[in-house]
């Protein structure tokens, strides 16, 4: 793997902050922040929290029976600190929730994750370290984990629990108590590497994932086995390598796909500053890496997309077709992340944000896209089909009628069809990701359960949401509200009770 060399090779998180330089302007972001939210409470779900949460939810509707267990989430909590805001969605201290399902109610819990960037800046009152999107430094760091939020995803793997970021390693969670374990090295030589938060579990245990620096041209890949043994550990080269956050699983193939970036090499911006949309002069790119040997298969040329989530892939003939889905964005999305946290909201264009189908033939190197579903994002698979054939994608939507970023809409689409069967949320509400939960036994992909989480911005709440998966139009069977606002998460996973 050649850990030192790998690191080096890109910018990276841990590049920055080398000039000792701080952004004063992140104390404007804050005013401006809070003088949108008095005026459009909507904007609450980027507001910051403080401490963490217990609660007992009230159940309208009735819970299936059969759903039990825990839906795990994770996201940004603290964008606040000593009267300074951070200037991305995405730079947020990770908050990891449990909604524990059982005997037809349903208790919540939030704690943030004890990350070694979350009690060094606790106890200064003021943040220290850069972020994502936000160039503060106030103190010297080590590694990518001195600046390891653990925001993004939880992950059940291996009876263990894993709070994941995509710059460094995963943190492990108590799975009971949320309380912080602390940093987990899946093997010596990779302490500190890039871990994304988005791997793949095939349904015999086999977790695959990848870790990527900015900057570099080199991406780690590592196949983990289901005792937690790494089973494959390589680098693929890829020329002029920007943000990549997520990718898809094939029987034989990694897929992904390199959004038109330029990296500026101009220390006193943040990382997400430094990408530089280059979609004027070039398109992105689908990398195809052979499962077997871990190397590049084949590349092929798009129109000029960014990518944040995929859905899931499956291959055909032999191996010589490959079919995935994800999310296709038009231009740069990586600005309105930002300016969001100054509480600026902008149209929606959901032409801009389609679900997509593409098909790649190996032997003639041919590309072939079909909408699926506009204004989408967070596509999900039942887990029980990853690498494998599919035919129903989970996605949440919007329409016109929002502005950008505020989702309110939860679909199945039929993936040969093209036919969504969708619910759309009241007015003020703000849908996350939801999943696909199988039932014991489910022969169809249809045969379970859609659940999520939704954010009540008229009444400060939040709630879990569970839906038929054959019949989402029908409305939630069960809505649980808490209380209280939880923080808005990025992902999460369901893991059901032992039998």
């Amino acid at each position: 793997m050649q850990r030192r060399h790998f690191l080096k090779a890109g910018i990276g998180l841990a590049a920055l902050g080398a000039t000792g330089f701080a952004r004063a302007d992140a104390h404007t972001t804050y005013e401006r922040f809070h003088a949108a939210l008095a005026r459009d409470p909507e904007l609450g779900v980027y507001a910051n929290l403080e401490g963490n949460q217990h609660g007992l939810a009230v159940v309208e509707g009735r819970m299936p029976a059969e759903l039990q267990g825990t839906f795990f989430r994770n996201g940004p909590g603290r964008f606040e600190l000593g009267g300074e805001r951070y200037h991305h969605w995405f730079d947020g201290d990770g908050y990891a929730q449990a909604w524990r399902i059982g005997a037809g109610t349903v208790a919540h819990q939030g704690r943030f994750v004890e990350t070694r960037k979350f009690l060094d800046e606790s106890a200064a009152g003021q943040f220290l370290y850069p972020a994502f999107g936000t160039n503060i430094a106030r103190k010297g760091f080590r590694d990518n984990d001195s600046l390891n939020t653990a925001n993004t995803n939880l992950l059940p793997f291996n009876d263990r629990l894993y709070a994941l970021w995509e710059g460094g390693s995963a943190t492990e969670i108590d799975p009971d108590t949320l309380a912080t374990v602390g940093i987990h090295t899946w093997r010596d030589d990779l302490a500190a590497m890039p871990f994304s938060a988005h791997p793949k579990i095939e349904p015999d245990g086999t977790l695959w994932n990848f870790g990527a620096l900015p900057g570099g041209d080199k991406v780690a890949l590592y196949r983990i086995g289901v005792h937690g043994d790494v089973l494959q550990a390589g680098v693929a080269e890829i020329p002029q390598l920007a943000l990549l956050h997520d990718f898809a699983v094939s029987a034989r193939h990694l897929i992904f796909v390199v959004p038109p970036y330029d990296v500026s090499l101009d220390a006193d911006l943040s990382l997400a500053e430094r990408h530089v949309w280059a979609g004027s002069t070039r398109g992105a790119r689908v990398v195809v890496v052979a499962k077997d040997t871990l190397t590049i298969r084949r590349v092929y040329e798009l129109p000029p997309h960014m990518v944040f989530h995929f859905g899931n892939a499956w291959d055909d003939a032999g191996g010589a077709v490959t079919h995935f889905d994800l999310v296709l964005h038009d231009g740069d999305m990586l600005a309105a992340t930002s300016r969001v946290m100054e509480g600026e909201r902008e149209a929606n264009r959901p032409s801009a944000h389609a679900a997509t189908r593409i098909t790649l033939d190996h032997a003639t190197g041919r590309v072939r896209t079909t909408r699926l579903l506009d204004g989408a994002e967070f596509p999900r698979v039942m887990p029980n089909v990853v690498a494998r054939r599919h035919g129903r994608l989970a996605v949440l939507s919007s329409d016109a009628r929002n502005t950008a970023l505020a989702l309110d809409t939860v679909n199945v689409v039929d993936t040969d069809t093209g036919r969504a069967d969708s619910w759309r949320f009241g007015a003020g509400w703000r849908a996350e990701e939801h999943v696909l939960v199988p039932r014991r036994g489910a022969r169809r992909e249809t045969d379970g359960w859609l659940v999520g989480v939704a954010q009540d911005t008229t009444t400060n709440t939040s709630a879990l949401t569970v839906f038929d998966a054959a019949r989402v139009h029908a409305g939630p069977v069960a809505l649980a509200r808490l209380p209280y606002r939880t923080p808005h998460c990025f992902h999460g996973n369901f893991l059901a009770a032992q039998s």
